[in-house]
């Protein structure tokens, strides 16, 4: 199981210190995990083959859109 990183850096480089936004920081990637690992066992019982599937889900990542990009 991949856990949540120990260093989530920055807009600057300096890591993100605050307890309330590690919490935060850690509770959605444990989420968003679980989501995504649901998705990629559904697709593959259903007979998507495993690299496709990898591939579609690191797509779905890379085209999400940046909340900074939206002004």
């Amino acid at each position: 199981m991949n856990a949540a990183p120990t260093l989530w850096p920055g807009a600057d480089g300096t890591p993100v210190s605050c307890r309330e936004k590690l919490k935060t920081l850690a509770e959605n990637h444990a989420e968003a995990r679980q989501v995504l690992q649901d998705a990629f066992e559904d697709a593959v019982l259903m007979g998507v083959e495993e690299a496709a599937m990898r591939r579609i889900l690191a797509e779905l990542v890379a085209g999400l859109a940046s909340p900074k990009r939206a002004s």
